[in-house]
């Protein structure tokens, strides 16, 4: 991916001083030039500034009066106020405004090059924290994970081809299953140190802010705009953007997307000038695009701007393999944050994990062992602590069957997982819970026998947590073990939960 050069603005009523620092920098930086402070300021909003030269004797507007306005509404811009000799009132002054230095004109090119190459270190600097702020993000915790299964190992082969190759990448898939770790993966692997990474979930963004959280706007653009803002796409630059949900991006909002991508420019909300912004672009969504296009909610044109690498994240049940390792990982995730020392998860358990159906896919999985981490007071996470929808039919969890009925299957679940908690709660005494529900007994013992719930009982008391123990390892020397492990006995050093 191509730098963009730095631009500076010097700005300077005397044209020979105008000369010699664009001299002076004309070989590395893109370098404008003015000799007014209301053309700087002009040009502070339409040209993309990065650095402006500001000298202290402007005729018009003062330069202190251009410093406060380039310092509230442009607030990007590094200011260095020079004059025709060193003065240190001038100095003082210009940094109490917000300048960044000052410097005497006369102080010579390598000078004015080390000078400016520090503000636009320092501008960079000034970007990163604003993009730090805006993505409030988990950038550096969370990460791909690598599994077993051949669906993840050839995405990853295709990540380490194209990584270093600045096309745009679509990914696709359902809800969860990992598309903003795979985009940052291929950034990681594009091994650009330093370049932002800025990610984007458009269908969390109220409808009308999007345009302006995007491209950024002017002061003034509309009401509540009391300053100037950056938009993702120039936090971007140099980087990657991350565009999430992009299926559900508006009409009008496609076709500016498509000019960015397009000219490699953008233009702020209120904006008057086009603004040059370069980075790769990640976009992904769940919505079947090509089906979007024929109906007419999706540009055609885009589709195909977009669909350049397309990547189809599976879905987690159809990576099944992957399950022991992915849970195993967030075990050792949530160990840390809740400062926790979870050993692991026991093998049973783990079954049951790999045969459910994860609807919500890594983050139903990552979601659930962060609870488990959280309210566990034991070494191992068994059967025992998983929610009770994961036990109504251990070891054989399935889709709804298309030739079913889903609703009635959906509601035999609710009843007996309603069953099963007012059981618990009164200590699986048919006779109370019956009264605590308001049915006759009769009607209570025939529910439970439709819906098995004595067999959920037997597995739940069978996975070896006898009645009334809590922690189904603390057993004796010699204790049987129970039907969730395998046979023999308990050692005394208590065994690897199976």
């Amino acid at each position: 991916m191509a730098e963009l050069r730095k631009t500076v603005l010097v700005v300077d009523s005397d044209e020979a001083s105008r000369d010699a620092l664009s001299g002076a920098l004309r070989r590395d930086y893109r370098v404008l030039r003015t000799a007014t402070g209301e053309s700087a300021i002009h040009m502070a909003e339409s040209e993309g500034v990065d650095v402006m030269l500001l000298d202290v004797t402007l005729p018009g507007i003062t330069a202190i009066d251009v410093l406060k306005i380039v310092r509230e509404n442009y607030p990007h811009v590094a200011v260095v106020v020079t004059s025709p000799v060193e003065e240190l009132a001038v100095a003082i002054e210009a940094m109490r405004h917000g300048a960044y230095h000052y410097m005497a004109k006369n102080a010579g090119d390598d000078a004015v090059r080390t000078l400016v190459a520090s503000a636009c270190e320092r501008q960079d600097q000034n970007r990163s924290f604003l993009r730090l702020s805006a993505e409030l993000s988990e950038q550096g915790e969370r990460e791909f994970v690598v599994g077993s299964s051949r669906a993840t190992r050839e995405i990853v082969d295709l990540v380490q081809k194209i990584a270093k190759r600045p096309a745009n990448v679509l990914v696709l898939g359902e809800s969860g299953t990992g598309k903003e770790l795979l985009a940052r993966l291929i950034h990681r692997q594009a091994g650009e140190p330093g370049a932002p990474f800025v990610a984007v979930n458009l269908a969390a963004i109220p409808e009308n802010l999007i345009e302006s959280i995007l491209f950024g706007h002017e002061k003034g653009a509309f009401t509540g705009a009391i300053r100037q803002q950056i938009g993702k796409f120039e936090l971007a630059s140099g980087g990657t953007l991350f565009l999430d949900e992009v299926g559900d991006l508006r009409m009008d909002l496609q076709a500016s997307l498509l000019r960015a991508i397009q000219e490699g420019e953008i233009e702020r909300v209120g904006g008057t000038h086009p603004i040059k912004t370069s980075f790769r672009l990640i976009a992904a969504t769940n919505v079947d695009l090509e089906k979007a296009v024929r109906e007419g909610r999706f540009r055609e044109d885009l589709y195909f701007r977009l669909n350049i690498i397309p990547i189809r994240m599976p879905a987690l049940r159809d990576r099944v393999e992957d399950i022991p390792e992915l849970a195993n990982f967030f075990l050792r995730r949530y160990n840390v944050k809740f400062r926790r020392n979870v050993q692991g998860i026991a093998e049973s358990t783990l079954r049951i994990l790999s045969a459910h159906w994860w609807p919500g896919n890594i983050r139903e999985l990552e979601n659930l062992i962060e609870r488990l981490v959280a309210v566990t007071e034991k070494d191992w996470i068994t059967d025992e602590d998983l929610p009770y929808d994961f036990l109504v039919n251990p070891g054989a969890a399935q889709a709804p069957s298309t030739g079913g009925n889903v609703f009635d299957a959906a509601v035999d679940a609710f009843a007996r997982n309603y069953l099963i908690r007012a059981l618990e709660t009164n200590g699986w005494n048919t006779t109370a819970t019956a009264k605590a529900l308001g049915m006759p007994l009769s009607t209570l013992k025939f529910k439970m026998t439709r819906l098995e719930v004595q067999e959920i009982k037997r597995f739940i008391r069978g996975n070896g947590v006898p009645e009334g123990s809590g922690d189904p390892y603390k057993k004796k020397p010699g204790a049987k073990v129970g039907a969730g492990q395998k046979g023999g006995t308990v050692a005394a050093d208590r065994r690897r939960p199976r």
